[in-house]
């Protein structure tokens, strides 16, 4: 009975059909992947220098206080201390509002690149189908991947059905899996 079990389960695994795609790499290779990459770079590097110029005064501030304030009186003092701690605050405040979660940034990368996605993920299903594939793995994902053949990658088809011509001298991580018997452990 135990053996009619293991053979039925082994008969329902063997028939279904899977295969692997390395998403980092399918984004790599697609030109508005990389655009919408450079401008956010572009924007979280304006935002950067935005936050340091606002801490820096804030620094200017505080040091100058803490020359001036033997000359200043109680209510002065409070005063200064004050204007500075509302300007920490403010520029807390700002940094949040761009890199904060659901900031400005967090925003405009869904905004750029959701779509992209979006696409690559329709581009996957119609490989599964075309192909018959019940499972297809995310191979840059959480999922960990120990061994992986390359012939049940389907990255490069799905750049095919995204219509991305593949650049193998731009310096991109290329898929590289070897696979060889002697490379799995003992059975």
């Amino acid at each position: 009975m135990a053996f009619a079990i293991l053979m039925f389960t082994s008969n329902i695994v063997s028939a279904q059909k899977f295969a692997y795609v390395d998403s980092e790499y399918i984004l790599s290779q697609m030109p508005s992947y990389k655009s919408a990459q450079k401008q956010l770079d572009v924007l979280s590097k304006e935002w950067q220098q935005e936050v340091d110029t606002k801490f820096e005064e804030i620094d200017k501030l505080y040091k100058q206080y803490q020359a001036e304030k033997v000359l200043l009186t109680k209510d002065m003092q409070v005063k200064r201390e004050n204007e500075i701690i509302e300007k920490e605050r403010l520029a807390k405040e700002f940094q949040n509002q761009k890199f904060g979660y659901e900031g400005d940034l967090f925003k405009k990368r869904a905004e750029l690149i959701k779509p992209i996605q979006d696409k690559v993920y329709k581009a996957i299903n119609k490989v599964a189908k075309v192909n018959g594939l019940d499972f297809i793995f995310d191979k840059s994902g959480d999922m960990l991947m120990l061994v992986s053949n390359p012939k049940y990658d389907r990255s490069g088809e799905v750049l095919e059905e995204l219509g991305v011509v593949v650049t193998k001298g731009d310096g991109n991580n290329l898929p590289n899996d070897s696979y060889d018997d002697e490379d799995l452990p003992p059975r």
